[in-house]
């Protein structure tokens, strides 16, 4: 992969703590500008290796999309064309990803760039990208902000929206409501904590309106901010209100002290579910708590290995097992999070979806091109390692660019793994409620 020079920049740099390794020759590191003739296709990776989003989902979202770009290239690349990736640390800053972004599409003139992981930098980096007429490719950035009633034309994404993931936490707790925790869907108490940017406030809102829609109450809806130094104020009020599960959407270093302090201040439940981001780190909450995580719930995009692969589209499966066998060789995980199959699947279906065809139709890689292919994508239900199928709405549609045919489901922990408990189709039972002796266990 290609080094440009700065520190905080390249895949090279970003670590050797991530496996990172140079994989192209130094000419083709050393290209700019539009690839022609048989030269590498480069390609912009920007995501946070530095701050807070770091532990929160983005690194393994860099190393699935690292994975992809090798396995791509190690397959042919593009009959022969490597790709090459330019990278970029956002370094869980706006300002810094914003800058990053304006280096990767003037100075090292990219097409395309592929990553985003946080929605607070997918806002104000779309119109930019929009307005340059260059491809933003969102391979985690989840808001529904970001794209609903935009018409952007060259914003992509792939991967599910703010939206899906109200819809999966609050329709698992009203199905079973009645019959696992012995009370009518519309008597059980709902309390909404989150982080206070796009994402936070998108999927709170999610919640709110499926919670109305269904007729359950919310006793409580509250914002904080991911940097706040003590949330024991919250705490207090969710134990003044009693709620019977709580949602609540937020990154790493909120969620550790959340728990903690919810901990350590007596507060019970009968159910709590995160909403991605830092819930899908399942090997830090586990590090950090134990089993005292156990049989909480989250909600994202199923990780590869949570599917049964043999009901994927014919070669998907085989897909997605070189995937794990080469992520886990590579980095030594216990179980694959989440945001790694993001980065993977969401990187994958650029490369052999949308650039390749682009590429062998007008031999070049212009965001033009890029978008025309985009466009016609056409993979069924099953046809990808998260067992989804894409199909971008087109401009004009309301959310025109991301992915009418995504899917979020809820899992459950259970020793330092994940399972899929909801759609309930495809899902195993639930543990539900919290049972007794749990560390957050509601005392009857």
């Amino acid at each position: 992969m290609q080094s440009n020079g700065t520190s905080r920049r390249t895949l090279l740099q970003a670590g050797a703590g991530l496996g990172l390794a140079a994989t192209v020759p130094a000419t083709a590191r050393a290209q700019t500008g539009p690839a022609r003739g048989g030269d590498p296709l480069r390609i912009g990776v920007m995501t946070d290796l530095s701050g807070p989003f770091a532990g929160a989902g983005s690194v393994p979202l860099f190393q699935g999309a690292e994975v992809a770009i090798e396995l791509f290239n190690e397959r042919g690349g593009v009959d022969g064309r490597p790709i090459v990736a330019v990278t970029a640390d956002s370094q869980s800053k706006a300002d810094v990803a914003i800058n990053e972004a304006e280096r990767l599409l003037g100075q090292e003139r990219l097409e395309v760039v592929t990553g985003i992981y946080s929605s607070a930098h997918a806002v104000p980096l779309s119109g930019r990208f929009e307005a340059q007429r260059k491809m933003m490719w969102i391979t985690s950035a989840i808001a529904t902000a970001v794209l609903k009633d935009k018409n952007y034309r060259y914003v992509f994404r792939p991967t599910v929206h703010s939206d899906q993931y109200g819809e999966g936490s609050v329709s698992m707790i009203h199905e079973h409501a009645q019959s696992k925790l012995g009370i009518a869907p519309d008597k059980v108490k709902l309390a909404v904590i989150y982080e206070d940017g796009p994402y936070g406030t998108g999927v709170a809102a999610a919640i709110e309106a499926n919670a109305k829609q269904r007729s359950m109450p919310i006793v409580l809806k509250e914002a904080y901010s991911a940097s706040a130094p003590d949330l024991s104020t919250l705490v207090t009020k969710l134990r003044r209100e009693r709620p019977d599960v709580i949602f609540q959407v937020g990154y790493n270093p909120d969620i550790t002290l959340f728990l903690r302090q919810a901990k350590s201040g007596g507060l019970r439940f009968r159910m709590l579910i995160g909403h991605g981001a830092g819930w899908s780190q399942i090997d830090r909450l586990w590090d950090t708590f134990g089993a005292d995580v156990n049989h909480m719930c989250n909600v994202d995009p199923a990780a590869t290995q949570m599917l049964d692969w043999s009901k994927l589209q014919p070669g998907i499966g085989d897909l997605a097992k070189t995937f794990v066998d080469k992520f886990a060789a590579k980095h030594q995980v216990r179980d694959l999070p989440p945001h790694a199959s993001m980065g993977f699947n969401n990187t994958w279906i650029f490369l052999e979806h949308v650039l390749k065809p682009a590429v062998r139709k007008t031999g070049g890689l212009s965001a033009d091109a890029l978008r025309e292919a985009a466009l016609e994508v056409d993979i069924p239900v099953g046809g990808t390692i998260q067992g989804y199928g894409v199909k971008f709405e087109p401009p004009g549609a309301a959310m025109a660019g991301q992915n009418a045919r995504s899917i979020a489901v809820v899992m459950q922990f259970e020793n330092a793994k994940s399972r899929v408990i909801w759609p309930t189709a495809i899902g195993v039972p639930p543990v539900l409620p919290l049972p007794p002796g749990h560390a957050y266990a509601l005392r009857s």
